[in-house]
């Protein structure tokens, strides 16, 4: 018999409602858990329906009653930094007791994004000398179970980990960074949510309602909303056990065939079907099934790496990073802190000026996105591979996500953000002179003379540009374009030969001065 995919949907959703039979809290209030400081801290869960339930922890006691659904939640006073692990407790009038010990008190963050976020330390250049050293109880992290929903969920599967050489291997390299430069400049407990999943696109990150607010999102969800019509279980379901049924031959016929070179190739082993709207690459679905379980749990802010599943909409991007950054902002109720990494450079350098990339457009998306407030950027264009895009080297990039955290949010005025940010241009007579931001001690890694500019005049025909180091700016000239109109600097996926830095050795990030639509990549 043939189902409905309208049907299929609920069906899923119920099955993943547990009957619940005494108090319960979700899994971040579990065993090892970080609580956020100097903050109001909500904590819910689930009871009796009508029971009186009493909250109690680090000397606080609240208590409130259980909704005609068992709902309930309180709010805890705002907490002192505690590294010594306090007892958690709930009580139920109906439904007994729950007590869940080793509770710290410090800053919390979101990890989040996809497979160079994911990325375990245990595959890093510095695994080796760094997991053996990764005895930190006071810094934890919560490894979200990798799941869909097709609508918001308030449960969430995994646990909180403390840091210990066993185990630290499988924590997010990028996110274990972050943390350690926090908790050794802070002197605090740290807590870190993971919550990335590999290969997944933005959309899938961010509510469905936030991206019906734009042209670019409702166009994905209208995309997506037209799948789920199409869909029939039946059919998907009769087409995998065929497919199954095929691959299990070949396979047979494999093991049976003694000579190697007569085996046939055996194709990737056919995936169970289910409904578009189950898809993580699907718009809102790690949101629904991961994101929103954690909306209200007091964090600090959240560190962001993603961008490479995007990179070939690179122009909707622009309008559909803004709004995950947005969307959460809206799902906490305040303006959280989101810092991201700008993709690293990768494949094979270029050598001519005027070829558009994908890879650019991606990377000057992502800086557009600091047009919002309370953001920040790591720019990390020096340490990508060109046949791997997954960079081994995490720990620059988690420390310099962490430089924005320590100034913005835990007031270390020394600390310098970023490398030179464009600012803006003006034109003086055949040159362009180019302004930036965080530009103290303008100058070049290498000492030679600043590479990777282009410039073009009103014809659109981009020339290598003579580049000068002039105070905090650079002067961009050449006798090619006696009148320059636009300037762009390493605008290409692994710009070789990109060198402008500042005092503090942090590289430049991209840009472009012109708006002129590009040309498919070369």
């Amino acid at each position: 018999m043939r189902m409905h995919s309208a049907l299929l949907i609920p069906a899923v959703l119920c099955l993943k409602v547990p009957v619940v039979s005494g108090i319960e809290l979700p899994a971040m209030f579990g065993r090892h858990a970080v609580l956020q400081r100097e903050e109001a801290v909500p904590v819910w869960g689930w009871g009796k329906a009508g029971e009186l339930v009493n909250v109690t922890f680090a000397g606080q006691s609240k208590q409130t009653t259980a909704d005609d659904k068992g709902n309930w939640r309180v709010e805890l006073d705002a907490l002192k930094a505690s590294a010594s692990g306090q007892v958690l407790e709930v009580t139920g009038t109906e439904s007994g007791r729950l007590r869940v010990p080793d509770l710290l008190v410090g800053e919390v963050w979101m990890a989040s994004g996809q497979s160079n976020m994911q990325w375990a330390l245990s595959s890093t250049e510095r695994a080796k000398q760094d997991i053996p050293k990764a005895d930190h109880p006071a810094i934890r992290m919560f490894l979200t179970d990798l799941v869909t929903a097709a609508s918001p969920r308030r449960r969430v599967g995994g646990e909180w980990t403390v840091t210990t050489p066993q185990n630290a291997g499988k924590f997010s390299a990028v996110g274990y960074y972050f943390a350690l430069k926090l908790h050794a400049e802070v002197g605090v407990p740290v807590g870190i949510i993971r919550t990335a999943w590999g290969g997944k696109p933005s959309e899938a990150f961010t509510s469905r309602e936030t991206l019906m607010s734009k042209p670019e999102g409702r166009a994905l969800v209208q995309k997506l909303e037209a799948e789920t019509r199409r869909f029939d279980l039946g059919r998907a379901v009769a087409q995998y056990e065929k497919k199954l049924e095929g691959w299990e031959n070949i396979r047979k016929a494999n093991r049976a065939e003694k000579d190697p070179k007569k085996r046939k190739k055996l194709p990737r082993k056919p995936q169970k079907p289910s409904p578009p709207a189950l898809s993580p690459k699907r718009s809102g679905a790690i949101y629904n099934g991961m994101i929103h379980p954690w909306a209200g749990y007091a964090m600090k802010g959240a560190i962001w790496y993603q961008g490479e599943s995007n990179a070939g909409r690179a122009k909707e991007y622009e309008t559909i990073f803004p709004l995950l950054i947005q969307d959460w902002r809206k799902q906490w109720k305040r303006e959280l802190p989101f810092y991201f990494v700008q993709l690293a450079n990768f494949r094979r350098p270029t050598g001519r000026p005027g070829q558009a990339s994908s890879w650019a457009e991606l990377q000057n998306a992502q800086r557009l996105a600091l047009r919002l407030p309370n953001t920040g950027m790591a720019v990390i264009n020096d340490i990508g591979a060109a046949g791997d895009i997954h960079p081994r080297n995490k720990k620059d990039v988690g420390e310099r996500l962490a430089r924005w955290a320590l100034a913005n949010e835990y007031g270390r005025k020394d600390v310098v953000v970023s490398g030179p940010l464009y600012r803006d241009f003006k034109v003086e007579g055949s040159k362009v002179r180019i302004s930036f931001e965080y530009a103290e001690g303008v100058k070049t890694c290498d000492g030679g003379e600043p590479g990777r500019f282009e410039i073009a005049g009103k014809d659109q025909v981009w020339h290598w540009g003579k580049a000068v180091i002039d105070g905090e700016a650079v002067l961009v000239s050449s006798e090619e374009v006696p009148e320059p109109v636009a300037v762009r600097y390493a605008w290409a996926s692994n710009p070789e030969g990109a060198n402008l830095v500042n005092a503090a050795g942090l590289p430049a990030s991209l840009f472009r001065t012109d708006s002129w639509t590009l040309s498919t990549e070369r």
